[in-house]
């Protein structure tokens, strides 16, 4: 009798089930405090959506996986892991993201650039304040000052192309000193320093909390930026069904996130401590940011302008190849398994849409520019209005009425960003209507070319109380 052949196939056998038994590590690196990668890691984690979606047959039948979470509150030591296979997966900005991809390509590996989470092709999200009491408005009042920021971040690219737009040597005119977010809030409540860079939540942050009052925002500077997620290029050959799911997790996130901002800005309120009025600002409809899993040619050119920015600081001498960094394949797959067009989100450029009535009129809100909003404490959901001086009037009602406001929201004009009401300039025109504007001297030219006149939020609502 021939005992060769079923011994063979019971070691094949052996070797197919000790293969489909294995252990699958997926060691994912988050950012919590910088809310543009909610959907790439918080909202995942908390809502448990990985599980859904890791594959269960084929070559991984049977396999059992290890998810692995780590936060950190910047990119730089993320990368640090990843590049020590501490980590598979990491999300971060378009700057950190590419000192990610030179740190493995020094270490003669590779990262890939998956996926851009959330981001603006215009810039806003990146931003400096300066300390209450300063009586410094604009940018270009910072020549001679000292200004911190968190060094190799995407705010200090944003800085540093920010004031060479306004004739400023960051190397001669300025100092330019590095400091993390936690550090900087006691530094400008101190008035230790005189302006303050930094990135996604801090520059709406501080000034929301009453640490500090922002003169500018990165869509001035028209420097596109962005949030996404890299993964170790050995990891996504070997497994690259797992990183799809990873990415069909973030669209689920993402969908979710837009059917109720309100709720998932509580969650991640609860998780973080950063304020959901904070939170919606950028992630609710018209928010100062768009979540975008597209490959936009505006975030490859940031990454490109990333990339030369490192070089200009001398923190890498490695050259980065964009074209072969940045890797869409998994995030296409993930939008067709999904059931989503990839094609027609890459050419929408629209911020989430708001679809809301006037709480006061009842009826729907079809112009947008002067749009406002209230978010009432002890309510779960914002009220919208056609209008600022409708939203201040109502104000003023509800404040009779025994209730506060969370948060008042209002659109700068210009540059078409969301702002917190109360720390907004304002310029009423000849025809008595209310435009909000980050900066003062923007509102002050406004109302000067317009017949009005300059206001801040009182005035605003003084103007309010008297039309109505």
């Amino acid at each position: 009798m021939n005992f060769r052949r079923p011994l063979l196939a019971l070691a094949a056998f052996a070797a197919f089930a000790s293969a489909h038994a294995e252990t699958i590590r997926i060691a994912i690196g988050t950012q919590d405090t910088t809310i543009n990668c909610a959907t790439g890691g918080l909202l995942i984690r908390e809502l448990k959506l990985l599980d859904k979606y890791l594959p269960k047959d084929g070559k991984y039948k049977g396999a059992t996986y290890d998810i692995q979470w780590k936060n950190f509150t910047s990119g730089a030591p993320l990368t640090n892991e990843m590049v020590a296979d501490k980590l598979d997966i990491g999300a971060m900005a378009d700057f950190p993201g590419s000192a990610n991809g030179a740190a493995f390509q020094k270490a003669g590996k590779k990262s890939l650039f998956i996926t851009v989470l959330s981001g603006s092709t215009l810039g806003s999200g990146n931003g400096i304040v300066v300390p209450n009491g300063s009586n410094i408005t604009s940018i270009s009042e910072l020549r001679g000052k000292t200004i911190s920021v968190p060094f190799a971040s995407t705010a200090h690219g944003m800085l540093l192309r920010a004031l060479k737009a306004q004739g400023i040597d960051p190397e001669k005119d300025v100092n330019i000193i590095t400091q993390a977010p936690e550090v900087a809030g006691p530094a400008l409540q101190a008035n230790k320093i005189e302006a303050h860079a930094d990135f996604v939540p801090f520059a709406e942050l501080f000034p929301y909390r009453g640490i500090a009052r922002k003169i500018f925002d990165g869509a001035q500077a028209n420097a596109p930026t962005y949030h996404g997620s890299l993964v170790s290029a050995e990891y996504a050959k070997k497994y690259p069904e797992i990183v799809t799911a990873y990415l069909r997790a973030a669209l689920e996130a993402d969908k979710l996130f837009a059917a109720d901002p309100e709720k998932y800005s509580e969650l991640i309120e609860k998780s973080t401590g950063i304020d959901a009025a904070v939170n919606y600002l950028f992630h609710g409809p018209l928010g100062l940011q768009t979540r975008d899993f597209t490959w936009k040619p505006e975030y490859r050119q940031a990454l490109k302008t990333s990339i030369d920015t490192l070089h200009f600081l001398k923190r890498t001498d490695v050259d980065l190849d964009v074209n072969s960094f940045i890797d869409d394949r998994f995030i296409r797959e993930a939008f067709k398994q999904s059931g989503l067009n990839y094609e027609a989100s890459l050419k929408n450029y629209a911020k989430l849409p708001l679809k809301a009535n006037d709480a006061v009129t009842g009826k729907p809100i079809t112009d947008t520019q002067r749009v406002a909003g209230i978010w009432v404490k002890g309510e779960p959901k914002v009220r919208y209005y056609a209008s600022i001086e409708g939203a201040l009037a109502d104000l003023r009602k509800l404040e009779q009425g025994g209730k506060a406001a969370r948060a008042v929201y209002v659109h700068d004009l210009i540059h078409r960003i969301k702002l917190f009401g109360n720390l907004s300039w304002y310029a009423i025109d000849g025809k008595g209507q209310l435009s909000a504007f980050l900066q003062k001297d923007a509102a002050t030219a406004y109302a000067k070319a317009n017949g009005g006149k300059l206001l801040d939020f009182a005035g605003a609502q003084a103007v309010a109380k008297a039309s109505r």
